[in-house]
């Protein structure tokens, strides 16, 4: 009987289970995104090869388990007919989780799945020295929890007063939840060092006072597996999808760089330094 080449199957998603000769067929499902023909195939496929039965994952994924190794092939190329493709597990880059973002939510500040998409085509499956997760949530109900992630993206709304357009309401002072606004001599005032970028005021105003420009605020080395970390913010507001992208790949390529084998993001940035990667980030930060 010919060697089966785990490592091969475990980087197209197929996952050993206990059961001998069984695998589970994780797939690449980008910001937890699926069609209904994607949904129809997946369920045909899972009654067809599995046991009838899928597992969602806690990073929004589908897993079909109890695939026999004989079928891996006719699996995947089932799949492939209703649209759907395997993710990846291993040392390389896990599919890009997100939230619905404010192409649905009221609350979102950016659209969230666009940037995970971006992020997907950009990073999938690039083999590197641990697994390395992306996620991106839309604004700071953070529903996605993006510090629990390598590198984790949060919406922001970087806003500016339109004075002459506002009626002195007081309705955006009492939305803050950080107590940032407040109108002193009928002027509106914003503490900069407590807003969070939330967007609140904003969204609430009723005569639109207030110019917005979409912006992004990352964080890196976040964890929460064996070792819970919160991901650190080391830069300033980002004000732009070219600017985020060449953070990203700077804090991507960093680790790539720097990265003992089995080695996670937060514990290359503990060994290495946060003053070089801060280095790098800014960098990258200023263009």
């Amino acid at each position: 009987m010919a060697k089966v080449d785990y490592a091969t199957l475990k980087k197209g998603g197929f996952m050993r289970q206990k059961q001998k000769n069984n695998f589970s067929l994780r797939l690449a499902c980008v910001g937890g995104a699926l069609t209904a023909e994607n949904l129809k195939k997946i369920a045909e496929v899972a009654e067809k090869y599995g046991d009838g039965y899928v597992h969602l994952t806690s990073r929004q994924g589908v897993e079909i388990p109890f695939i026999k190794l004989d079928d891996i092939d006719d699996v995947t190329a089932d799949l492939a007919k209703g649209g759907c493709r395997p993710g990846v597990c291993g040392p390389r880059v896990r599919t890009v989780t997100a939230c619905q973002g404010n192409a649905v939510c009221p609350s979102g500040n950016i659209n969230s799945y666009d940037i995970a998409v971006k992020l997907n085509e950009r990073y999938f499956g690039r083999e590197l020295p641990h697994k390395f997760k992306f996620g991106v949530t839309g604004c700071q109900n953070n529903c996605l929890k993006a510090e629990e992630n390598d590198v984790g993206i949060k919406g922001a709304a970087q806003i500016s007063w339109k004075e002459d357009t506002c009626i002195h309401c007081g309705v955006c002072e009492k939305a803050c939840r950080e107590e940032a606004i407040s109108f002193q001599d009928d002027k509106l005032i914003i503490d900069n060092e407590k807003c969070n970028y939330c967007g609140r005021c904003a969204k609430s105003c009723p005569v639109d006072a207030w110019d917005v420009n979409e912006a992004f605020l990352v964080s890196f080395g976040g964890t929460f597996g064996n070792h819970i970390s919160k991901g650190r913010e080391f830069l300033p507001l980002i004000t732009s999808e070219e600017q985020l992208f060449r953070v990203t790949d700077a804090a991507i390529q960093f680790f790539a760089d720097h990265a003992n084998a089995g080695e996670r993001f937060k514990f290359t940035i503990d060994r290495v330094g946060e003053e070089k990667l801060y280095e790098v980030l800014k960098g990258a930060y200023d263009g």
